[in-house]
């Protein structure tokens, strides 16, 4: 549609909003209903990569604090996100959306080795594309991941889908006294401690000029509404 003011994004989803309420395992209502709204953004002709975490399965820094090697905990944690990835993809697809799952780990099997060009290739042909396995590399999370992939297939910008409205001062579950706020540059989320990516994460979006939008993916349309250029959730520039 020409209405559109982004064309191709990146969404990012946690591993824990895979999990639902228990925040672990696969809660495949959650996941059809998350799948129903890539299903819409996918109606309107849009380019859309996808990010999925791996915390339901397993956490690399966690598995590291309980004295698992932090190498080895971080490649357990990009396998963790292949699996989400896979299960995500055959729901997608039950719904009628065409897609591919891009690894960067190979593991020919079940999906595509990672190319830039056969990704865009995808993309150019109606496919979403999924990406899986991290950077391939330890000590990089899937928020940097997210944003490396963004860069990499020319998407004009980042979706942080949540479960709550935006950035918050604080956590708004937990701190009744927490403040909404609406936009925020990449420097002061760094320096107000605003825990929304990290800091490898952030400093790839400042040094790229690529902006990231927080939202509620839980907010009927909220994604469709980003799309077209309207104020939704946080803005980080």
């Amino acid at each position: 549609m020409s209405d559109l003011a982004h064309r191709r994004v990146v969404l990012k989803l946690s591993g824990e909003a895979l999990g639902g309420e228990l925040g672990f395992g696969l809660d495949f209502d959650v996941v059809h209903r998350l799948a129903q709204a890539v299903k819409e953004i996918h109606g309107l002709d849009v380019g859309l990569g996808l990010v999925i975490g791996g915390g339901n399965i397993v956490r690399g820094a966690n598995a590291s604090e309980r004295g698992v090697d932090r190498v080895s905990a971080d490649y357990m944690g990009m396998l963790g996100t292949v699996i989400n990835a896979l299960a995500f993809q055959d729901i997608l697809e039950r719904c009628g959306v065409t897609t591919r799952v891009m690894t960067a780990i190979r593991m020919e099997q079940l999906a595509e080795p990672y190319i830039r060009r056969r990704a865009q290739r995808h993309l150019e042909k109606g496919r979403v594309v999924i990406f899986a396995g991290g950077t391939g590399n330890p000590y990089f999370s899937t928020d940097t991941t997210a944003v490396l992939r963004a860069l990499e297939i020319e998407a004009s910008l980042i979706i942080k889908a949540t479960n709550v409205d935006g950035v918050y001062t604080a956590d708004p579950k937990k701190d009744p006294k927490a403040t909404f706020v609406p936009e925020v540059s990449f420097q002061e989320a760094l320096e107000r401690g605003l825990g929304v990516m990290d800091s490898n994460a952030f400093g790839l979006c400042k040094d790229n000029a690529l902006p990231i939008v927080v939202m509620n993916v839980n907010q009927p349309g909220a994604i469709e509404r980003v799309l077209r250029g309207e104020r939704v959730g946080t803005l980080i520039r």
